[in-house]
């Protein structure tokens, strides 16, 4: 398929096939990580959190912001709904955080075959959902919107126990089930998945420079957007919350079964769709 003539910029059609696609494939990997079992070592606990690796590498190859709420809506619709729960008001947080780290991520990579870019723009995402989650549990503490809980072996302060839940999952699952991944696959990815889609690949000069994603605009947007996180939490913390439901079968393995069944024909058509798009390409 020859891309000669081809946009640059993507399309509405295209960025919306993005933004299923990420939502099918990590609403998808987020209920795998529900079989997961977690693994105490004393006071390390290894738990696989999410593979974050699959909204970065979509944020990196293709459009920053569709594959950052598509990973956020799935995480919300297959792991949350399907399986019979939702916290309401309390899901904004985790919905801002996680997209503003993997909007940032994929804006930070302007040459996909620069490991280096995509290594400190993977952890640097996770970075910003991990750190400022942190920051949102230790002020719903220090304005007493929720009892500390300590943890036994760690000196009782919500500064050093939210510090070290931080670096456990940095270490964890941000470097083992994201950087990692996600560095293996950009790379390999790249040039080869964005004919599928009749896209250009980017490269250095149709990416944005970082001053031009690092400016006064961007920082004031990431406030308003954590401050928006923060006061959500709080509410949902303090009983104000709406659409708050759990239903009997909540997080049943029938639950999660029925959501990977749903999420697998999904995705099958997602790539029905794409291949279909790549014969029409070809032919033209």
């Amino acid at each position: 398929m020859h891309l000669k003539g081809k946009r640059t910029e993507l399309t509405q059609a295209q960025k919306m096939m993005i933004f299923v696609l990420s939502m099918s494939l990590y609403g998808l990997a987020t209920l795998f990580t529900e079989l997961i079992p977690s693994v105490q070592l004393g006071i390390v606990e290894l738990s696989v959190e999410y593979f974050a690796f699959i909204p970065l590498t979509l944020a990196i190859l293709f459009d920053p912001l569709s594959a950052a709420l598509g990973a956020a809506t799935g995480e919300v619709i297959f792991s949350e709904i399907m399986l019979g729960q939702f916290g309401g008001v309390g899901e904004v947080e985790k919905f801002v955080l996680f997209s503003l780290g993997i909007y940032i991520a994929g804006m930070m990579v302007n040459d996909p075959l620069n490991k280096v870019q995509v290594a400190i723009a993977s952890f640097t995402g996770i970075f910003i959902h991990q750190f400022l989650g942190g920051l949102v549990d230790i002020s719903k503490v220090v304005f007493a919107i929720e009892d500390f809980e300590a943890v036994q072996g760690l000196p009782e302060s919500v500064f050093f126990t939210e510090g070290f839940a931080i670096v456990n999952d940095l270490l964890f699952s941000g470097i083992l089930f994201c950087v990692l991944p996600t560095l293996f696959l950009v790379p390999r990815l790249y040039k080869k998945i964005e004919p599928l889609l009749g896209m250009r690949p980017r490269t250095p000069e149709t990416r944005p420079s970082f001053g031009a994603v690092l400016n006064v605009k961007a920082i004031l947007m990431a406030v308003g957007l954590f401050l928006i996180a923060v006061t959500t939490e709080f509410m949902a913390e303090t009983g104000i919350n709406f659409i708050d439901w759990e239903a009997s079968w909540a997080e049943s393995p029938e639950a999660v079964f029925a959501g990977i069944v749903i999420t697998l024909v999904l995705i099958v058509g997602i790539i029905l769709v794409i291949r279909k798009n790549k014969t029409i390409g070809v032919g033209e």
